[in-house]
């Protein structure tokens, strides 16, 4: 709960660099790959945590059902390959070259296009003596609230000075008499 006024604006995290995006690329696709993409969900995971959307959030769990699926067809076929029909065979590996293929294209598709939507990253900054600056506040530490017009009231005019009242224009009537007169008897003496 903030309050009135404004929500205040999340920050929006930095983008990183393209040397940290292409390695994070790379440690997906061969962990994909070295495990015949039965450990394709990972990668979906990644994609899904990083855009939010629900697409990519259903992506990964139709991805994590069919790498279930994967594998309970490869425990429930029989150890020795000769056993196996022809049509098994096809199938199972038709399986797991689809899912394979299939998690692989997606989620460089969609990682790339997410973080070009985003723009480039900033320059990296040439080294070079900081400048001082304040400290940034901590991550959870509390800003100093800000005063923000209270839009349910209702604005009060400034006081018009009242007029003076007729009793008191006549006192000073008087007293500008009584003086007058006790400096004509001052004079007089």
């Amino acid at each position: 709960m903030h309050g009135y006024g404004p929500t205040p604006q999340q920050p929006t995290p930095p983008r990183p660099t393209s040397a940290t995006l292409t390695a994070v690329r790379v440690i997906l696709v061969t962990v994909t790959v070295l495990s015949c993409g039965l450990l394709g969900w990972v990668a979906m995971l990644r994609l899904a945590v990083v855009t939010r959307r629900r697409r990519d959030w259903a992506v990964t769990a139709v991805v994590a059902v069919l790498n279930i699926g994967l594998f309970v067809s490869f425990t429930e076929s029989p150890e020795d390959p000769d056993d196996m029909t022809d049509a098994q065979a096809l199938l199972l590996m038709f399986w797991l070259v689809a899912v394979l293929t299939g998690v692989l294209t997606y989620y460089l598709y969609a990682e790339i296009r997410h973080y070009s939507a985003l723009g480039s990253p900033p320059p990296s900054p040439a080294p070079a003596a900081p400048a001082p600056t304040a400290p940034a506040p901590l991550p959870y530490q509390r800003l100093p609230p800000q005063q923000q017009p209270n839009p349910y009231t209702v604005p009060v005019p400034p006081p018009t000075p009242m007029p003076a009242p007729r009793r008191l224009d006549q006192v000073r009537a008087e007293l500008d008499e009584l003086s007058d007169y006790l400096r004509k008897e001052g004079e007089g003496r």
